[in-house]
């Protein structure tokens, strides 16, 4: 109740201030969400009743509108990107990011501060997560490396983890999907073991991402603790916040939407999953030129809004704009980090591993104000 308190009077100082929320994602039964609802409608209508704020909205999540399948098509061929930089390009939306960009983005440093968006890995197996992390920690004498008098004594591990899914921080590579077995750049879907496929892959990345990184914080548009299980996320929502805030998105800006996932209000409402954005945000997206999109779970919205496809976002990105997803940061820090500068936008800097024919990275994405 304390921190409710704060929250509202920091709400009330503060306008483009709000509090936290959460979603789910795909996979999570119906029974489960009617359950998270019925908590946060009880606990927040408690709140709602003593303090007299609009908790409403987190009480009833947005009904994720569904799009016809020759929608979706005539959407994916609007923002399809193919042989726009070239018929070998395996960039994307990356190559937005020019050294003009880059020079602008790092006017962005005035504090000096960083702020990690990743979320910390531990042993085991996480909600969400398609497989554990495993960790096999050793202990090496100095010998394996030649003579020794055994005075040296050597620590190291060995880590193995799937890191696409809904629980570690990673961005996804323009190969990691394909439609109608087709990738980004109409690049025919070939990939196989061992060697995955060099076209689209992971280490086209490697010369590392650094832009300017735009936070959308979600909950403090609406005013919410935090957003109802299954909401969905549209365009408007973007254009209100950039109202709100006055900060205009430019082309070469990395979009990082804030759901309260991982927000203390949502961790003691036994909150899972977060928000997805609706696919008809994917218009607003490629017309507005951004480079990537990220977000604090698996992006795409639940249910899906297309029968038949379960990540219809994926899709018009991965495969039609060539844009990199960013899944499963922690923006917490960010928010709060924004919030004492006063500013939404800052330096991002992503530099995903070099892996040949990978689909992906975890990631360790760092803003800088």
């Amino acid at each position: 109740m304390k921190k409710l308190l704060a929250l509202v009077a920091f709400n009330t100082k503060n306008k483009n201030l709000g509090a936290t929320p959460a979603g789910f994602w795909a996979g999570l039964t119906s029974t489960i969400n009617r359950r998270v609802r019925i908590k946060a409608i009880l606990f927040l209508g408690i709140a709602g009743a003593i303090l007299w704020i609009p908790v409403t909205e987190i009480a009833t999540a947005q009904n994720v509108q569904p799009m016809e399948r020759a929608e979706f098509e005539a959407l994916l061929n609007e923002v399809n990107n193919a042989g726009r930089w070239g018929e070998q390009d395996e960039r994307g939306t990356l190559n937005l990011i020019t050294p003009e960009v880059r020079r602008a983005a790092s006017s962005e440093v005035q504090a000096g501060i960083t702020v990690s968006l990743a979320r910390e890995m531990v042993h085991g197996e996480p909600e969400g997560g398609f497989g554990p992390i495993t960790v096999d920690m050793m202990v090496l004498p100095d010998s394996i490396l030649g003579p020794s008098d055994g005075s040296v004594v050597w620590a190291a591990e060995k880590v193995s983890i799937f890191y696409h899914g809904f629980s570690y921080t990673h961005i996804d590579a323009l190969t990691h999907m394909a439609y109608n077995g087709v990738g980004y750049n109409n690049t025919p879907f070939t990939f196989a073991a061992p060697d995955g496929q060099e076209r689209n892959s992971i280490a086209a990345m490697r010369e590392g991402i650094f832009t300017r990184g735009v936070l959308v914080d979600l909950p403090a548009l609406r005013g919410v603790p935090y957003v109802a299980p299954g909401d969905v996320i549209t365009a408007d929502d973007f254009d209100a916040w950039e109202e709100r805030t006055g900060v205009r998105v430019r082309p070469g800006d990395i979009l990082l939407v804030r759901s309260g996932r991982w927000s203390e209000e949502a961790s003691k409402d036994n909150v899972a999953g977060s928000a997805g954005i609706h696919p008809s945000a994917a218009k607003w997206l490629h017309t507005r030129g951004i480079s990537a999109l990220g977000d604090e779970g698996g992006t795409d919205a639940s249910p899906s809004a297309v029968a038949g496809i379960n990540s219809p976002l994926h899709v018009l990105a991965l495969v039609g704009m060539g844009m990199p997803l960013i899944e499963n940061l922690d923006l917490e820090q960010l928010a709060i980090e924004a919030t004492k500068q006063e500013r939404w936008t800052f330096l991002l800097t992503i530099a995903p591993l070099n892996i040949r024919g990978g689909t992906g990275s975890a990631v360790n994405p760092i803003a800088i104000f």
